[in-house]
């Protein structure tokens, strides 16, 4: 019987499209949770360096460099800042999951929307790519792939992860519940503007994710970890600064919430929205066995002879290489899964 823990959910700002800044206040922030007992430690999406809200703002056209510093700012897996935290978590002894922009080492154009799963000792264990990024993030993000959709064994419990919208796909959450998931960690933007707030009928992103964590919660009875991102007031007079005319719906779309589902879908504590902080919940994982009494969809409660599906974790590649005396094998972007915490040091 796994042990009961402390999770954070980490509720703030990047210093915004800056890597290497975002980096160490990460790293403050996985400091300050572990010395408040937090064994998991999550923070929001694309955390590193920034969510690029600009492209709900402006049309493309008119963000031509704010593209190529995102690309600039973004992460390799195998780089400085991932090696950074990597090594931080195995000092603390704690769980770490971090959402990042990754680069790509075949692209310097091409850019995911990524997050990453660290082990207690720094072990790497887990790369997932958004598979399909929402609305105007097409705009900047590359689709994903399936290598990802997959839930780890850590000190704490099995965990999975979805990023934002992925949270809407019923495929995707039954791909993470069909391999024993007991916490399941969503990521989220700081805002989500999709109307001009005068015309209302904006997206209430609030209320959208809490029902999507009540729902994957309760349908895969799991805890949820819900982490969003806060649009500071450094980020905010930028993009202001940039076009005043769109003061409006950065200030009056909603801000995003992090907090915590219990496997009924039941909140459990407050929600974090408007201000920086950090989220935490005692989780006790013997929870998530009773209410699959009642419905266990990878379990008793489904009809495998009626439903047949099937789930492609193949890591997609730009270009497979022969060279002489080596056999054939594509082009690996996550080259960092392969390092051993000590080779941190």
């Amino acid at each position: 019987m796994q042990t009961p823990f402390k999770a954070a959910a980490i509720h703030a700002a990047p210093v915004f499209l800056d890597r290497k800044q975002t980096t160490e206040k990460a790293v403050s922030l996985m400091r300050e949770a572990a010395r408040n007992g937090a064994s998991l430690v999550a923070f929001p999406e694309t955390f590193i360096p920034a969510f690029p809200v600009w492209a709900a703002l402006w049309a493309p056209i008119d963000n031509h460099d704010l593209f190529e510093r995102m690309c600039a700012e973004s992460v390799f897996v195998d780089g400085p800042e991932i090696g950074r935290l990597r090594a931080e978590a195995r000092d603390l002894g704690i769980v770490v999951s971090m959402g990042i922009s990754e680069r790509s080492r075949a692209s310097g154009g091409a850019i995911w929307n990524s997050n990453v799963i660290i082990g207690h000792d720094g072990a790497l264990l887990n790369l997932h790519r958004k598979l399909v990024p929402t609305f105007y993030e097409k705009l900047i993000w590359a689709a994903g792939d399936g290598a990802g959709l997959r839930v780890v064994d850590t000190t704490v419990g099995r965990i999975g992860q979805l990023i934002c919208g992925e949270n809407t796909n019923p495929l995707a959450r039954y791909a993470l519940m069909a391999q024993g998931e007991q916490l399941h960690i969503s990521t989220w933007p700081p805002i989500w503007p999709t109307r001009r707030p005068a015309g209302g009928g904006n997206f209430d992103n609030v209320a959208a994710n809490r029902i999507r964590a009540a729902a994957h919660c309760f349908e895969a009875k799991v805890f949820g970890l819900v982490t969003a991102g806060v649009l500071d007031k450094a980020a905010r007079d930028f993009l202001v600064d940039r076009d005043p005319s769109i003061a409006e719906v950065v200030d009056r779309t909603p801000p995003a919430a992090s907090f915590f589902v219990d496997p009924t879908g039941a909140q459990i504590g407050e929600a974090l929205q408007a201000d920086e902080g950090i989220v935490y919940a005692q989780i006790d994982l013997a929870a998530c066995i009773e209410p699959k009494q009642f419905h266990d969809v990878v379990g008793y409660y489904n009809r495998f002879d009626i439903f047949d599906v099937s789930i492609d974790r193949r890591r997609l590649a730009p270009a497979a290489f022969r060279g002489e005396g080596h056999r054939s094998e594509p082009f690996v972007e996550d080259t960092a899964d392969r390092l051993l915490p000590s080779e941190l040091a």
